[in-house]
């Protein structure tokens, strides 16, 4: 199969709007060709194209930064002497300034389909200043590793925020050009876009079920992003970014566990099985012991839990937005107490809570912290939001 990037390199047709128009590059490191050779360089080697500026999202062009709420700086390219802003850093919008270096800019950003994660919140603010200024924006399609399903509840009016661009379920089920249609469409942005689509793309073929596992390479979109494991889990785990549990930053396979030195894990799974056995489909799950080297609880032992899901995974069973709510209340029922809410100003969020500013409101958090509210009345309030995400999204939909 082929990504965007290798058509636009490979079919050269593709690249004749182009010729005599300034281009900028919005890229990441797993921007790269079939053959790894990072977007950037692969495209100024074509020689017919006048690359004059580049940008990063969160994390930089060039992933450096570890952490969220770390910012990259601006600089200039060693091999190319173009200007690289940062899109995380003094701003999050890109500045007339930065707009004014470029006629097109090429969007190639690995995503993780969840609505959390910041590339697709970065593609909504340069899609609405391409509008505003002129520019036109070519979408570089990649996968969505997720693959199709739909989970969660959708954002609510009022809790728009960077890792919230809009209100669409955790799980999307959509590919970042399939995302550039819809912001167009519910934006009413007047802006000049196509999307250079992938050629042969399966979303539900195994064993990927949206990766092309054992055909492409996984390299790290964000440096907590370290294989496909980790993206079919994330739209569950990436709430506890939100709390006092760690999600296993600082050890190898973040994002793919959590867990904390003051919790009875064999009881914990236990509870989960008591209250929603059927969230608990599609996976795995171990108890584990792991000691972060930095973030939460650094240089503790932390009893856990790791959910697996590179083998007996079934793709339309995985609930993980389920499973790591489940184990929310699990907690919750087993020690009433328990300091699960992490208060600090996520992604520069200041008065609302991090876990509800994950959500998209405050529903996931009231609901585990009611005594008396059940897996079916959770149940009842996301699937109206993914039946209705559904139908939204068909129109905008590039691969069937």
């Amino acid at each position: 199969m082929l990504f965007g990037i290798d058509r636009l390199l490979c079919e050269s047709p593709l690249r004749t709007p182009l010729k005599g128009r300034r281009v900028a590059l919005l890229a990441h490191p797993a921007s790269v060709t079939a053959d790894l050779t990072h977007s950037l360089d692969a495209l100024a080697a074509t020689g017919d194209l006048q690359l004059t500026a580049a940008f990063g999202p969160q994390h930089g062009l060039r992933g450096d930064k570890q952490d969220n709420m770390m910012e990259s700086p601006d600089f200039t390219d060693p091999a190319h002497g173009i200007p690289v802003f940062s899109l995380y850093g003094q701003v999050r919008r890109p500045t007339p300034a930065m707009m004014s270096t470029f006629d097109v800019l090429l969007v190639d950003l690995q995503d993780l389909g969840c609505r959390i994660y910041t590339f697709i919140t970065t593609l909504r603010y340069a899609l609405e200043a391409a509008a505003a200024h002129g520019k036109s924006v070519w979408i570089l399609d990649r996968p969505n590793p997720a693959g199709r399903p739909v989970e969660g509840l959708s954002l609510r009016a009022g809790w728009e925020s960077f890792v919230g661009a809009g209100p669409m379920p955790m799980r999307h089920g959509l590919t970042l050009g399939e995302l550039a249609r819809w912001f167009v469409a519910t934006l009413k942005l007047n802006v000049d876009y196509q999307v250079i689509t992938m050629r042969d793309w399966q979303p539900d073929a195994a064993p990927g079920h949206g990766w092309p596992l054992n055909e492409r390479t996984w390299i790290n979109p964000s440096p907590n992003a370290p294989n496909l494991w980790m993206a079919r889990c994330y739209a569950g785990t990436v709430m506890l970014e939100g709390t006092t549990l760690s999600e296993g930053r600082g050890t190898t396979r973040p994002l793919e566990l959590f867990g904390a030195p003051d919790i009875n894990v064999p009881a914990l799974l236990s509870t989960m099985h008591e209250l929603a056995p059927q969230w608990l489909n599609g996976c795995r799950l171990r108890h584990c012991w792991f000691e972060p080297t930095f973030h939460k609880h650094a240089g503790k032992l932390c009893a856990g839990v790791q959910i697996h899901v590179e083998n007996g995974y079934d793709h339309e069973r995985f609930q993980p937005w389920r499973l790591q709510a489940l184990a929310f209340k699990a907690l919750r029922q087993l020690y009433p107490d328990y300091p699960l809410w992490r208060d600090f100003p996520y992604e520069y969020e200041i008065g609302r809570l991090a876990i509800d500013i994950i959500n998209g409101s405050s529903l996931l958090r009231e609901w585990v912290d009611d005594n008396n509210a059940t897996a079916a009345d959770l149940d009842a309030l996301s699937q109206r939001d993914e039946i209705a995400w559904r139908e939204e999204r068909e129109p905008f939909l590039l691969y069937r």
